[in-house]
């Protein structure tokens, strides 16, 4: 190899190596703990009344906060409160940026789950959650708008009231578009750590 196709080789590398920086540097700007869900659902809308104080309220009064989103109802003995205590766990892991997120609880047990046996258990999650009841129809549509799945079976017969429902937690920014699905919170070892760092993340993102 002559002197100037080695220095040609070597310019070819240098420059495949910057490439290969910039890549990189443009991938990592979108990575996160949870999953990307950017796009891929509508923005947040409903109507429905909020537990804390009767008010009737919307995806507008959440404007400019990280809001995330999770269906339940208050009797349930597994997966909401693990859940609902991990978010509680991510928001001190948070510390002063707390403030800046808002976790609505939506309740998919209306009949038994009154405004006033919301109020009780959103308090014991901390004040930057919100328990919101809507009617059957406010209900169905916020679900089928987030593709949420839910049942509810009144005790007969014998058999048990049962409520089934879907166990995720979604966010969206601070302009109401949807960001991320909290699937690392999923399991016995929740990463309370990384969510917090993507929370934050989306706070800082005015």
């Amino acid at each position: 190899m002559s002197p100037a196709d080695l220095k040609r080789g070597l310019a070819a590398v240098v420059f495949a190596g910057f490439i290969l920086m910039g890549l990189a540097g443009c991938h990592s700007k979108d990575d996160w703990n949870n999953t990307d869900m950017t796009g891929s659902l509508p923005r947040l809308a409903f109507t429905m009344a909020r537990a804390r104080d009767g008010r009737t309220v919307t995806a507008e009064d959440y404007r400019g906060k990280v809001v995330l989103l999770y269906f339940g109802y208050s009797s349930c003995t597994d997966a909401c409160p693990r859940t609902l205590s991990s978010l509680a766990d991510v928001l001190k892991e948070m510390k002063g940026r707390a403030h800046d997120v808002r976790v609505l609880f939506v309740t998919v047990d209306p009949e038994r789950d009154t405004l006033a046996v919301l109020k009780r258990y959103e308090a014991l999650f901390g004040p930057e959650f919100d328990a919101l009841r809507g009617t059957p129809d406010q209900l169905a549509a916020l679900a089928r708008r987030y593709r949420v799945s839910y049942s509810v079976t009144p005790a007969k017969d014998g058999k048990p009231y049962i409520v089934t429902h879907s166990a995720g937690v979604y966010v969206f920014g601070r302009d109401g578009s949807i960001r991320l699905l909290l699937s690392k919170l999923e399991g016995d070892r929740p990463d309370i750590a990384g969510t917090a760092a993507d929370l934050t993340r989306l706070a800082d993102w005015k």
